[in-house]
């Protein structure tokens, strides 16, 4: 999950002879989910008569899709919409989407009185009629929840890319006592396995080979008959899927039929982000993530018994109410125990609406010490991946070369265990496979060597602009 805004254009939609189609540009915050959001939304209003645009100024609309999970990605988004307010022109609409919209509601109508139509996940679908309605200068607040609704039917439009990010399921049932999703996405439910297969198949023929299936507890997916054990078994087999992943999923939900589904389908990449939040069980009692330390360890056990070479990433959260110095030993103790690849680590931020807002006062951890734990946190957690990356120099591994490095000059690819590589320019192109050589790393990311030619690969399709 990010706090930075992501941008692009979608593969383009059929153009229609005549009047100049309407402009929309969406600016998405947050989690990978949100992303996948704002594709169907750019489907939805393609198919409506809209064209994408890259840029906010002098969109016709201008949709900010939002997160919820921590107040500061808030704040910043309120800040953001007053500053998207110079691009609008007369006739242009702003509107915000996302878990934010959901949570807030018309209070976003009252924080930004530009704003004309705020929308929550499930309301999609309504997305041209309520644009239609703004341009007679009404107001629209759509939060209302709908246990039905998959958007079937609407064809995403993908960020120009590599991997095609699918969701499977919606909302989450487990209730943490720091998390607001299940306000803000509602009840879990699955999609019809043929529906994400036949999904899976559209991906293909738009020439990408890597997928990403989508859940906020994404190995619970159940749909009635199925379960995700079924459902990485057919996503995998799909031919011309090279690498099927997943995020994130609960360690609760890792039966003895997902594991083995995991080992056993070729497809499915070797790396897991397993959230662990805590490595104290007291602490992940009151967190209410409903298995202990020893739990996590053994599901830890189980799947690197059936899977050699798995690399783990997780999330963990810092200075939870009434964290004591002995229950972040036990955070820093399992990282070194466990040895994750990477984490993404989070100072805890109450979230209104949430239970973890109602324990007591006196259970306040003051800043200055959040502050030094996570510091030590971070130390801990990027030392053990300095070490994991180091003994990793030297192997031959397949890259899938995703996007232009930072520099500018580079390419940067991804690998099955979800390394960061760097490529020379002329390696390939972006959308290729190479094999290469682990010749370097900086500690967090791999220099990469290429040792034999590029892999046929299917043309990606034309993106726009």
């Amino acid at each position: 999950m990010s706090d930075t805004p992501v941008t692009g254009t979608p593969v383009a939609g059929t153009p229609v002879a005549g009047t100049p189609r309407p402009t929309v540009y969406i600016e998405t915050y947050g989690c990978q989910m949100n992303v996948a959001d704002s594709e169907l939304m750019y489907g939805k209003l393609i198919a409506s008569g809209y064209d994408a645009v890259d840029v906010p100024d002098g969109a016709d609309v201008i949709l900010v899709n939002t997160c919820a999970i921590r107040e500061n990605a808030e704040t910043r988004v309120i800040g953001r919409l007053g500053e998207l307010k110079k691009y609008m022109r007369p006739g242009s609409i702003m509107g915000v989407t996302g878990c934010m919209a959901q949570r807030l509601g018309p209070r976003v109508l009252e924080q930004a009185r530009h704003v004309s139509i705020v929308v929550g996940p499930d309301g999609y679908r309504a997305l041209p009629e309520l644009l239609d309605g703004a341009r007679r200068g009404e107001k629209f607040t759509a939060t209302d929840f709908d246990l039905e609704e998959h958007y079937e039917d609407v064809v995403a439009r993908r960020f120009e890319g590599v991997k095609a990010w699918i969701p499977v399921q919606r909302g989450c049932d487990y209730r943490c006592t720091y998390c607001i999703v299940p306000t803000t996405r509602g009840p879990e439910r699955s999609r019809k396995l043929h529906e994400v297969v036949r999904e899976v198949h559209e991906v293909v023929n738009q020439g990408l080979t890597e997928v990403v299936l989508l859940g906020q507890t994404v190995n619970s997916y159940n749909d009635g008959t199925h379960d995700f054990a079924d459902l990485l078994r057919a996503v995998g087999a799909v031919d011309g899927i090279r690498r099927v992943r997943y995020t994130s999923p609960h360690p609760n939900d890792f039966s003895d039929r997902v594991i083995a589904a995991m080992a056993e389908v070729p497809t499915v990449c070797e790396h897991i982000h397993l959230p662990m939040q805590s490595g104290s069980t007291s602490m992940l009692k009151k967190m209410l993530r409903r298995y202990s330390r020893e739990d996590y360890l053994a599901c830890v056990e189980r799947m690197r018994a059936a899977i050699p070479g798995l690399a783990l990433t997780t999330d963990i959260i810092v200075g939870f109410p009434s964290e004591t110095d002995d229950e972040f030993a036990d955070t820093l103790s399992l990282c070194q125990e466990v040895r994750f690849d990477d984490a993404f680590m989070f100072k805890f931020s109450p979230r209104e609406g949430t239970p973890a807002t109602r324990m007591p006062a006196e259970w306040t951890i003051p800043d200055e010490l959040v502050a030094t734990r996570f510091e030590l946190l971070l130390k801990t957690v990027r030392g053990i991946s300095r070490e994991n990356n180091m003994r990793r120099l030297g192997d031959t591994v397949e890259v899938l070369i995703e996007k232009v490095a930072r520099d500018g000059e580079s390419l940067q690819a991804r690998s099955r265990d979800f390394k960061t590589i760097i490529v020379p320019a002329d390696a390939g192109s972006i959308g290729d496979y190479l094999t290469v050589k682990l010749s370097g790393t900086t500690g967090a990311t791999f220099m990469g060597t290429p040792v034999i030619a590029q892999t046929e690969r299917k043309p990606l399709p034309m993106m726009a602009g």
